[in-house]
């Protein structure tokens, strides 16, 4: 297996990263696709992972007042747990460094948080509800 993540530069790529984020909050999560796809997605930087040319794995990160905010995490179920996420999160983070975004925040499903907390993130909200899901803000600063 050898998996490739990279910044969506093409239409295609950018398709490839809204392709898995169907594939996981839409189809698997059953959140609406009025609420997976906000509008926002023309003013994002988007990451996607790959498997040879399957998409695998996607993520955006959207600045906002000089800091970002990470959104759309997904991983496709049948790689879970082999680190695409982290590889995803870790390109995120040189990304937003790269055009000078050193704070960023990101609402973690609850179930989440534990792989947010590994990477750096700290908890900065109570419990609250997105899409039906518990979710707590979480933030970090990038060195």
């Amino acid at each position: 297996m050898t998996i490739e993540t990279i910044v969506a530069k093409t239409d295609e790529q950018i398709q490839d990263a809204l392709k898995v984020r169907t594939e996981v909050f839409v189809v698997e999560q059953q959140i609406s696709k009025d609420l997976e796809f906000d509008g926002l997605d023309n003013e994002c930087f988007h990451f996607v992972a790959y498997d040879g040319e399957q998409p695998i794995a996607a993520g955006r990160l959207r600045e906002i007042d000089s800091n970002g905010k990470v959104q759309r995490i997904c991983v496709r179920k049948d790689y879970r747990g082999k680190q695409i996420g982290n590889d995803i999160m870790h390109l995120i983070h040189k990304t937003a460094k790269e055009n000078g975004i050193h704070q960023l925040v990101l609402h973690a499903q609850e179930s989440a948080i534990p792989f947010y907390e590994k990477l750096g993130y700290h908890i900065s909200s109570e419990i609250f509800y997105e899409a039906g899901i518990p979710h707590a803000e979480m933030k970090i600063t990038l060195i």
